[in-house]
């Protein structure tokens, strides 16, 4: 069967009229790229026809032959061969995302205090709803930002300064937040300027995480993308820890009263001290090889052209691929689970601990939030390494997938133990399986996207930060609702200690949901260069050869009882 299926790739016709081998991989997998842009070539009439019908006879439609001539061309792309794992691209992407996070982190966890500073007629719990509202609308800005830094990075100035830009963009808002007058100062304007910066944060965060990872990772050598990139997740993580660092020291150094009336400001101005250093970092770095390659391409196939007409942005050139769009929508669903429980286990839990359940207090519960997310640095870089070990990049997130889809709920199980070790450990399961998933993440999005150099900040900024804006923006809000609607059933009056354990588990019953998602998504609609190493592409060809030949039996069969009726 091997051998047939190999034979049926190496003798099938090319997608654009003829069979031209390349060195290396067998057949259809190791042919050169079909364009400079590695996009679908222009073909003739007599081209079109002869593509528009496969080799059973099939018919194609146009977007399915367009589909198809992707497809192939992005499994026969050159691979990236510029990386040389240089270390201040890794510097700079690290200390961006340090940063980057530490500002974005810092408002989540003061959200009780900033909530009674803007919204103070509310009720407690419409404080808490509200101040997360705000929290949502930076990551409605963050698609945009995804946009704007995509074709800066991707078009206009390069990966380096539409880092810069981002750095510049998010020190601003952060300052003046720790200078801004409250509700009873300013009275309405105060929160909707607090929206407003808020939602510059959003801008700027857009961007950097994804610059972060392209210019990293394509400065990274094929064999050590994972870890390179888990360096950077455990960076953006890092930000998080600074944020529960320095707000537990606050909490600690003054009293409740002084943290509710401004000592909760002391966070967002501590984040001025790191600008200038980050800064100097990410001037040190050099501009990604592989981009300047991928441009050099993207100017001579226009002047090759003569009919070319005025270059998209690149955007429209993301959008208007049937191959990319898929590409798209199956990466936003395998990163659902992803960017909603690194907010439930680092943001919203000490919430959960200290304002909702009471179970701990608010300083208590950072503390115990710094230890988690320091072991989950940790066990992140190990994972991130271990990916670069299997054959296929997504074999280790479909590890870690089956665990968070056990783990959420148990996490939310273990808060019912009434004991602090018990609290602990939920979240640290939890963490476990989580770094299992994202360890290789990183490498795995940028190489979704490596096959052309001009898109590949647009690709993972979009796809990343859609999938942060529908599910790791909203997690706080419908954490929340699940929260206060499963309390509804659940009364001290109740008897049975089951019926009121159940209800509990429904925010991390979300959690579940989306991971199932994500599994589903990873394994058959997402395709990954990895592919032509584990058979996956030989094994789908074979398995759509199958069904074309099925039906052609079918048909067969048939015509002949249509002829034997007739006679």
């Amino acid at each position: 069967a091997a051998v047939e299926v190999e034979a049926e790739q190496s003798d099938a016709p090319f997608p654009s009229g003829g069979y031209r081998p390349g060195p290396g991989l067998p057949g259809r997998m190791g042919r050169p790229p079909l364009s400079p842009t590695f996009g679908p070539p222009p073909q003739d009439d007599a081209a079109a026809e002869s593509a528009a019908t496969s080799n059973s006879g099939k018919y194609m439609s146009p977007e399915e032959i367009s589909l198809k001539q992707e497809e192939e061309s992005f499994y026969s792309a050159p691979a990236n061969e510029a990386g040389d794992d240089n270390i201040w691209g890794l510097l700079s992407g690290v200390m961006g995302n340090v940063y980057e996070w530490y500002d974005f982190a810092v408002y989540g966890l003061m959200a009780a205090e900033i909530g009674a500073a803007f919204f103070p007629k509310s009720s407690k719990e419409l404080q808490l709803i509200n101040s997360f509202g705000v929290y949502l609308a930076a990551f409605v800005m963050r698609p945009l930002g995804a946009i704007a830094f995509g074709e800066l990075g991707d078009r206009v100035v390069g990966r380096k300064n539409a880092l810069v830009f981002s750095i510049v963009l998010i020190t601003v808002p952060s300052a003046l937040m720790g200078l801004l007058p409250t509700y009873q100062t300013w009275g309405f304007v105060a929160p909707i300027c607090l929206v407003l910066l808020r939602m510059v944060q959003g801008l700027s965060v857009g961007g950097q995480l994804a610059g972060s990872y392209v210019l990293s990772i394509e400065q990274s050598s094929a064999n050590n993308r994972g870890f390179r990139g888990s360096v950077c997740d455990a960076s953006s993580v890092g930000g998080f820890l600074l944020a529960s660092f320095v707000s537990a020291v606050v909490r600690y150094t003054f009293t409740g009263d002084q943290v509710d009336a401004w000592a909760w400001r002391v966070p967002f101005l501590f984040s001025i001290v790191l600008a200038p250093i980050l800064y100097f970092i990410v001037k040190q770095t050099g501009e990604s090889k592989h981009w300047e390659q991928g441009k050099e391409n993207k100017k001579a196939e226009k002047m090759i052209r003569e009919n070319e007409q005025e270059e998209k942005s690149a955007l429209s050139d993301l959008l208007s691929s049937p191959f990319r769009r898929r590409q798209l929508m199956g990466m936003i669903f395998v990163l659902a689970p992803l960017t909603s429980s690194y907010y439930m286990i680092f943001l919203w839990a000490p919430v959960y601990l200290s304002q909702l359940r009471g179970l701990l207090s608010e300083a208590d519960a950072t503390s115990m939030n710094v230890v988690v997310i320091a072991c989950y640095i940790v066990m992140l870089l190990i994972c991130g390494k271990l990916s670069d070990q299997f054959p296929h990049r997504m074999d280790l997130i479909r590890i870690g997938l089956p665990g968070i889809i056990v783990a959420a709920p148990a996490m939310f199980g273990m808060y019912e133990s009434e004991s602090v070790v018990g609290y602990f450990l939920g979240q640290l399961q939890y963490a476990a399986c989580l770094s299992l998933f994202q360890g290789g993440m990183a490498a795995w999005k940028v190489e979704l996207w490596m096959s052309d150099p001009t898109l590949s900040y647009t690709g993972v900024a979009v796809g990343h930060n859609v999938a942060s804006c529908i599910f790791g923006g909203t997690l706080p809000l419908i954490a929340t609702f699940l929260y206060y609607r499963s309390s509804e059933w659940v009364t001290d009056e109740n008897e049975n200690e089951m019926a009121s354990f159940w209800p509990r588990l429904t925010p991390g019953l979300y959690i579940s949901l989306l991971a199932s998602l994500s599994l589903y998504s990873i394994s058959f609609i997402i395709r990954h260069p990895h592919d032509v190493r584990t058979g996956e592409k030989k094994l789908r060809d074979a398995y759509e050869r199958e069904v074309r030949r099925k039906l052609r039996r079918q048909r067969k069969k048939d015509e002949k009882m249509k002829r034997l009726q007739e006679e």
